[in-house]
């Protein structure tokens, strides 16, 4: 069932990249529409967390300790649209890679919190250092930088394929039935 879910995600994927396959490689475009549609549900989520689910109200956890809404839906989304996001990118975008799914697992979270931090410093740098470029546009640079970034690191590093891996795999895996 689930590689009928994935044959029927990447169907529709595939559809849509027929009149840019010349121009864009099908896993990048793959990974375009894994990560752009997971952005947009994580935004959906946000969204929906921070003013039903929290009212847009902090969230008190114990004793004095509370969660501001914003950080709340924040949290929320990220709980959600990572283990998506891990999904996606290791069954839709690189199915080819051939490391374990702990390994792959660990590096994607690995390079997500990396992403995480390397997104905080670019928002300080923009403010501090160009503090007369708008936010929002900053923000779209810093976007378009972690991105690239992003599938570099998805693709050579989290769910690389390598030679030296495939001898760790069982021999059905090479055998078509």
């Amino acid at each position: 069932m689930l590689s009928q879910i994935r044959n029927i995600i990447v169907g529709i994927i595939d559809f849509f990249h027929r009149p840019f396959a010349r121009f864009i490689p099908t896993q990048t475009f793959r990974y375009l529409a894994c990560g752009g549609s997971n952005t947009v549900l994580t935004w959906v989520i946000y969204s929906l967390s921070y003013n039903i689910v929290l009212k847009r109200s902090n969230f008190h956890v114990y004793g004095n300790v509370s969660i501001t809404a914003p950080v709340g839906a924040q949290i929320i989304s990220f709980c959600i649209g990572f283990p998506i996001g891990f999904i996606l990118s290791r069954y839709i975008v690189f199915p080819e890679s051939n490391l374990r799914g702990r390994k792959q697992f660990f590096r994607y979270a690995l390079s997500t919190v990396t992403f995480i931090l390397l997104t905080y410093m670019l928002i300080k740098f923009f403010a501090w250092m160009l503090p007369m470029v708008r936010a929002d546009i900053s923000y779209i640079f810093i976007m378009l930088i972690t991105s690239v970034l992003s599938y570099l690191s998805q693709r050579f590093f989290t769910f690389k394929t390598t030679a030296d891996t495939i001898a760790d795999l069982p021999v059905e895996e090479f055998v078509e039935v």
